[in-house]
């Protein structure tokens, strides 16, 4: 049955390899589970429930993936994106979860109509690299603003916008020692090095009486306080506009991107540059979106950290049904998920951060025209606290630098359309 569902032999490998592959892209992103909650939890997203939803939509991603797509691919509610939606959209926008929802499911249906037209491609060819490499960044840099936060490192101050808190305190030192553990693991490619570095600052807490311990497992939570809780009337308002446009945005060239690396990494890129079954991928990836605002999460995407499991052999779906299994089989541990602190998770937000911020490193810095548009869109997403507005900003700032130095053929008509709508929309909405 393996064989005639996932064509193992034609893909070179066997059920064992690739359920051990299952196993190790498990354990280098299943930290998912303990951080997600915590992040929509400042939504005033019920904790528990948001913890069966995160297995849940993670769980039925990677299936759409291996049965449709027959990739060795994970997902998971995205990072990023959730940060997004906890502060941009419901803390800094004011509006309910349940509308965040909304706009989550939007955009999936929307990227779903796309990867089956061709009009993904377009879009994708569209955005200069430049642009790409900097909303990666910029998300990076939000990331790692909220990891400070959580930590208590950086704090509001009505002078200087931000300073630092107080640094001998327990969480500020926990933190910084997660972090370090983290990437000293990470280092020397320890396996679930991430995870490993949450639950050790949280076993600490616990032994020196700072962290209440609540158990290891249970029957799993009611997921019915966020499941079908989405309001799509309130996110069809005209100010949402920009959310849903954000979350489509992300998702769709962080997905692409995801896609192609992974593939390249794998062998199944083609000689001409091409991945085979791409699209399916994509409607993969874009069902999982709406599907996990349907049981109450932000967006499911796919993890670059499947790449672990393809280095240890993965080639199929198997790899990733595995990943779905053994998330179903992590909704018993609500208890331990209840336990981990903020302070605990900071660390794997601030890591992440760091992978992602490498994308500066391929902006064109030669030509200040694509550099500058580049580091505004990079630095807006901190200092905004949004997403949107850090992708709005960099698209304004790259169309009018071009027009302005006389680069009018560097435009494609996708930006300027999209640069003339996003200043229309600060015109009309602000």
């Amino acid at each position: 049955m393996l064989e005639q569902l996932f064509k193992l032999r034609e893909n070179n490998t066997n059920t064992r390899t690739e359920i051990v592959a299952g196993i190790t892209t498990f354990l280098t992103m299943a930290y998912i589970i303990f951080v997600n909650p915590q992040i929509l939890g400042l939504a005033k997203m019920p904790v528990d429930a948001v913890f069966v939803s995160t297995c849940v939509a993670a769980a039925i991603g990677c299936f759409l993936m291996a049965f449709v797509a027959n990739y060795p691919i994970a997902l998971a509610p995205g990072m990023g994106l959730n940060a997004y939606f906890a502060f941009g959209v419901v803390g800094g926008m004011g509006y309910s979860w349940q509308v965040a929802l909304g706009c989550v499911f939007i955009s999936g249906v929307i990227f779903f109509i796309i990867s089956v037209l061709p009009i993904r491609e377009w879009i994708v060819n569209a955005i200069p690299k430049s642009l790409k490499m900097a909303i990666a960044a910029g998300i990076g840099l939000f990331l790692a603003l909220i990891a400070l936060k959580n930590a208590g490192i950086v704090v509001p101050n009505k002078d200087t916008l931000v300073a630092h808190g107080q640094l001998v305190s327990w969480p500020v030192l926990m933190a910084a020692l997660g972090f370090a553990l983290i990437v000293a693991l990470e280092y020397h490619r320890i396996l679930g090095g991430v995870i490993i570095g949450i639950l050790a600052v949280t076993a600490i807490s616990m032994i020196a009486g700072q962290q209440k311990f609540g158990g290891f497992f249970d029957v799993p939570p009611s997921i019915t306080p966020v499941l079908l809780q989405m309001d799509l009337a309130g996110a069809f308002k005209v100010g949402l506009v920009t959310v849903v446009f954000a979350f489509l945005f992300v998702d769709l060239f962080d997905n692409t991107g995801t896609l192609i690396a992974l593939a390249h990494r794998g062998g199944f890129m083609r000689p001409d540059g091409t991945v085979p079954r791409l699209s399916r991928a994509l409607m993969s990836d874009s069902a999982a979106a709406m599907i996990g605002a349907a049981v109450g999460t932000s967006t499911t995407t796919s993890y670059i950290e499947s790449a672990s499991g393809i280095n240890a052999g993965g080639r199929t779906g198997l790899t990733a049904m595995t990943v779905g299994v053994l998330f179903l089989l992590a909704l018993f541990i609500a208890p331990l998920a209840g336990s981990i602190p903020p302070y605990a998770t900071a660390p794997a937000l601030l890591y992440v951060a760091c992978l992602m911020a490498r994308g500066l490193t391929e902006i064109e810095w030669d030509d200040v025209t694509e550099a500058a548009p580049a580091v505004i869109t990079a630095i807006a997403m901190p200092f905004t606290f949004s997403i949107a507005e850090g992708i709005a900003f960099g698209f304004i700032s790259y169309a009018g630098i071009k027009l302005a130095a006389g680069k009018l053929r560097d435009i494609h008509p996708a930006v300027g359309i999209l640069a003339v709508l996003f200043v229309i929309k600060y015109m009309i909405i602000g």
